[in-house]
């Protein structure tokens, strides 16, 4: 029970960080001021700022609409890259078709429809004789079909065009979602890709090794109960295949629930880090200066003076900046 809470706990943190990329628009692109009004990135209405603002970017998008959604690809409005992998996630192409890479549609229903029909063909050719090779073919063609699919995603995010150079942490998150270590190669932290790559190899390496000891203290259980039919004679009673059984099982949960953990922190690893992207972190950000400096007094001022009482003096002047 406690797992799963807390799988449910990480998908929603994952959740929570994809669906503020709906929200959230900050450098996606740069506003552009025109008599007034600044036109903000892509997913975020025109909104009025005052007259002597010139950097103000304001986005009044909130939240998911469906209204915006079938306006972008409308080109009635513009789509963050969040609302636009939504779109072509429903329907394949659509982020071609915002992009207006229209040449790539044929391709990609091409692909997909071949991949889903030679599928299908095989495996009914596999029921029907048995071969294993049509079990493998029909097996690589939903692949490759599933493959096209994710390809025309990928593409889509890695197409919208930005006007800023600094990571947009949108992209950012959608790549590592898409392809784990991709947001970290568009931050330019490539050093990071050996570690979340090597993660997921780990755990799926370890998720493969607990369920393969996992089904083998099964069968032998089985085989033992079954003992007067199967024959089977080992050193390992039932009782005990029983407990290896049981620790290698809730170790295969572990690996799946690692897994979980390792994807949602690199997705979340890209989103911040993108975001930080263009924070200054230079040696000089805090520095303290002392120099000396000529004091002048602050003193009253009465009626019957001309002047103000007091003269100037020598002292240091401590500037401090962080």
């Amino acid at each position: 029970m406690r797992r799963a809470l807390f799988t449910i706990f990480l998908l929603t943190c994952v959740c929570c960080s994809l669906s503020a990329q709906f929200r959230s628009t900050r450098n996606d692109v740069s506003g552009v001021k025109q008599d007034g009004v600044v036109t903000g990135p892509p997913g975020s209405e025109t909104t009025q700022v005052a007259a002597g603002d010139s950097t103000a970017v304001v986005d009044s998008l909130q939240g998911f609409s469906l209204r915006k959604l079938f306006r972008g690809y409308a080109r009635r409005d513009t789509l963050t890259p969040a609302y636009m992998l939504l779109g072509t996630a429903i329907v394949p192409g659509a982020a071609q078709i915002y992009n207006r890479d229209y040449w790539k549609i044929p391709i990609i229903y091409a692909g997909i429809g071949a991949g889903v029909y030679g599928g299908i063909w095989a495996n009914r050719q596999y029921q029907q004789t048995g071969e294993m090779k049509f079990k493998y073919i029909s097996t690589a063609s939903f692949i490759a079909a599933g493959a096209f699919y994710w390809g025309q995603m990928l593409d889509g995010v890695v197409c919208y065009k930005t006007s800023v150079k600094v990571p947009v942490p949108a992209k950012s998150t959608l790549y590592s979602l898409l392809l784990p270590g991709l947001g970290q190669a568009y931050n330019g932290d490539w050093w990071k890709i050996p570690i979340w790559t090597g993660g997921l190899v780990a755990c799926g390496y370890f998720y493969h090794f607990n369920d393969m000891q996992y089904r083998r203290f099964r069968w032998i259980t089985q085989m033992d109960r079954n003992n007067a039919d199967t024959g089977y004679i080992g050193a390992i009673t039932a009782s005990q295949a029983e407990t290896y059984r049981d620790l290698y099982r809730r170790w295969r949960d572990y690996s799946i629930l690692a897994t979980i953990i390792v994807y949602a922190l690199n997705v979340i690893d890209a989103n911040v880090f993108a975001y930080m992207s263009d924070f200054e972190v230079n040696d000089n950000l805090a520095s303290l200066e002392i120099k000396p400096t000529v004091i002048t007094p602050i003193t009253p001022t009465y009626a019957w003076q001309n002047t103000a009482v007091g003269s100037n003096a020598l002292g240091l002047n401590l500037q401090l900046t962080f």
